[in-house]
């Protein structure tokens, strides 16, 4: 059977997706489009940006050897095919819409200053300009979720010199316990807290709702993320966001032949999926089963999909796995400081090197059928 398969976007879904395909059906024929030849660890973001680590892995080290590259970004999807920005039209019988998510923009004055964890490019720009600050000078980090936290918390490990504060407040959904000990790590690396909304950023401070001025040399946002405008582009069903719509074999609503996966979706039923690795893993798995009862003409199953916990990491020697029901709602228990830092890592190594083994042929950990998370726990962002 000869049928073409376009995968939009080399992430964790994206190539979760197109291994799974090539392992189970190496009949298909799969194209992957990304814009750069290198697979992004998201969860490492905030050490490249704080110049403690690397995020980046060749693309060749995680992909199945069956799936062509090609280089290059989406501006639409027609009814066969997808037209990318080069002028390339890539025919397709399935697309897999991965096209993961990006830093928001604040609409405030000053939002050109602002530096971000939450892309590849820009964490690499975020930590030159560090490199760049003198003794001293003061570096804010915006948003208390959990990329502001560990970004602020890797800055300041990485660069005792600098004065850091994180305006926001710090995983305020997480338990009272977990709270504490994050804000007791953050003090201890030196972290001012300060609760607030940034409403405008100048060459030199961070103005705030009430009035108070936060020096500042250098500001990062970790407000949230964004997701491309392709879908809405495509005049595919998209929710208030721009995430695609999708139902719950991951369908497109608008598309019979468009499966969607990873940030940059929406599961119809399902609002407990959080834009994370946790999440990406098995939507790109189940995003593959789903495409592939498309082209053998039989009825995909539904996703169900549960949390098993929320990672955080607080340098590089302490932090905290939360535990968390299948809603992503926190209980009780969690792993703190040195155990924390180290089931963290692990989960994120694990992750790489599932994607390794499936690039290898060593198949892949996912059951056929609905999908679940390919680990005790996976890594949230």
């Amino acid at each position: 059977m000869a049928t073409d398969v376009v995968v939009l976007g080399a992430g964790y879904a994206g190539v979760m997706a197109a291994n799974r395909m090539l392992a189970a059906h190496p009949e298909v024929s799969v194209t992957v489009v990304n814009p750069r030849p290198v697979f992004v660890e998201r969860v490492r973001l905030h050490q490249l940006a704080a110049g403690s680590g690397a995020a980046a892995h060749d693309l060749a080290e995680v992909l199945h050897p069956a799936a062509v590259v090609h280089l290059g970004t989406a501006v639409q999807i027609g009814a066969d095919r997808v037209l990318l920005a080069d002028g390339t039209a890539l025919p397709f019988d399935v697309a897999i819409y991965a096209v993961g998510s990006g830093a928001g923009v604040p609409a405030i004055p000053g939002a050109d200053r602002l530096h971000s964890p939450a892309e590849f490019e820009r964490a690499m720009d975020t930590a030159a300009a560090l490199d760049g600050l003198g003794d001293g000078a003061g570096v804010v980090v915006v948003g208390g979720g959990l990329t502001g936290v560990e970004s602020a918390a890797e800055i300041a490990e990485a660069h005792p010199d600098l004065t850091c504060t994180l305006v926001g407040d710090p995983v305020a959904h997480l338990p009272g316990a977990t709270r504490r000990f994050v804000a007791a790590r953050l003090r201890r690396l030196g972290v001012r807290v300060r609760p607030g909304r940034v409403v405008a950023v100048t060459e030199r401070e961070v103005l705030l709702a009430d009035g108070e001025a936060v020096p500042a040399e250098l500001t990062i946002w970790a407000g949230g993320f964004t997701v491309p405008d392709l879908a809405r582009r495509s005049g595919l069903p998209v929710d208030g966001t721009g995430r695609l719509r999708v139902d719950a074999t991951l369908r497109s609503t608008g598309a019979a032949n468009v499966v969607g996966v990873g940030d940059a979706v929406t599961v119809d039923g399902q609002d407990h999926i959080r834009m994370s690795c946790q999440a990406a893993l098995p939507l790109g798995a189940h995003g593959a089963d789903t495409a592939w009862a498309l082209l053998a003409g039989t009825d995909p199953q539904p996703l169900s999909l549960g949390f098993v916990a929320q990672c955080i990491s607080l340098g590089r020697t302490s932090g905290v796995v939360q535990l968390t029901r299948p809603d992503d709602t926190a209980r009780g228990g969690a792993l703190r400081g040195t155990l924390g830092a180290f089931g963290k890592e692990m989960v994120v190594r694990g992750t790489v090197w599932t994607l390794r083994r499936q690039a290898r042929g060593h198949g892949y950990p996912f059951p056929k059928g609905p999908a679940a998370a390919p680990d005790p726990i996976a890594a949230p962002r």
